[in-house]
């Protein structure tokens, strides 16, 4: 009785500070210590590998629930052999991440179906694994969060997320037109960004013609300016934009390896 008043108790006070996953395992830790015969050090190792492990697992959870995926996809399931666009050794340098703490963009360009949310919501998902946070948002969800996050707290929530995250996958961008209020409200979102979260961007149009969509050539040229100067372009059309054509990029397009950015102030 006494042994399991003391037994209670410790698990007691690993619950008042804040260790409750050893406090429920608590019970099997001590049988398998011992029929392993663990001395201290190693019994109070397993406890603490044990918690944290179960922490860790949580924060995924957690931050990729707030991330509002539209589907939870990795990267590990794109089929590369279903597109050219992409090699395997391209995806692999992407999943790295390197290129977030860097500072770059994606812009991945190219009609219904090739793979391009596919491959924004699985950087996400890896990126939130390295301990990154990413948002995830339809871009006409994202219009509507802006226009009413002074009066609805799940827009002013949204918009916070945003905010604070690493990176931002924006699907859809040119989907539907926006009118010009819209567009200014996007361009400040990016300019707001611009430097300290990385920004993916799919599109089922060039950015030749996001002006018509955007409704305005001047927010147009400094929302590109913003996007596309340090970024990647990830095109499943046949040819790449003159504008896409001169930006800093991730790949060696000759040898198809990773290039040492030159990074802007």
């Amino acid at each position: 009785m006494k042994a399991t008043n003391t037994l209670n108790n410790v698990k007691d006070m690993l619950k008042s500070i804040k260790l409750s996953h050893t406090a429920e395992n608590l019970d099997e830790v001590i049988k398998t210590s011992e029929s392993d015969e663990l001395s201290y050090e190693s019994f109070l190792k397993a406890i603490l590998e044990s918690e944290l492990k179960n922490r860790e697992q949580n924060r995924i959870e957690k931050w990729t629930k707030q991330a509002a995926f539209s589907e939870h996809v990795t990267l590990e399931e794109f089929d590369v052999s279903q597109q050219k666009t992409l090699s395997q050794k391209q995806i692999n340098q992407l999943k790295e991440l390197t290129w977030v703490e860097q500072g770059y963009n994606l812009i991945s360009l190219g009609p219904p179906g090739v793979g391009k949310t596919h491959i924004g919501v699985g950087l996400g998902i890896q990126a939130i694994k390295n301990g990154y946070k990413a948002q995830f948002t339809q871009m006409n969800d994202l219009v509507h969060a802006l226009k009413t996050q002074e009066i609805l707290r799940s827009s002013k929530t949204k918009i916070k997320r945003i905010i604070a995250s690493d990176l931002l996958i924006i699907d859809d961008l040119m989907f539907m037109a926006m009118e010009k209020h819209e567009a200014n409200l996007f361009f400040q979102l990016i300019n707001k960004l611009y430097g300290q979260t990385s920004i993916i961007i799919t599109s089922n149009k060039g950015p030749e013609d996001w002006g018509e969509l955007l409704g305005d050539p001047a927010i147009t040229t400094a929302i590109l300016d913003r996007l596309v100067h340090k970024c990647e372009v990830i095109n499943f059309f046949d040819d790449d934009s003159h504008r896409l054509k001169h930006r800093q990029t991730i790949f060696d397009n000759e040898s198809d390896t990773l290039k040492e950015p030159v990074l802007t102030k």
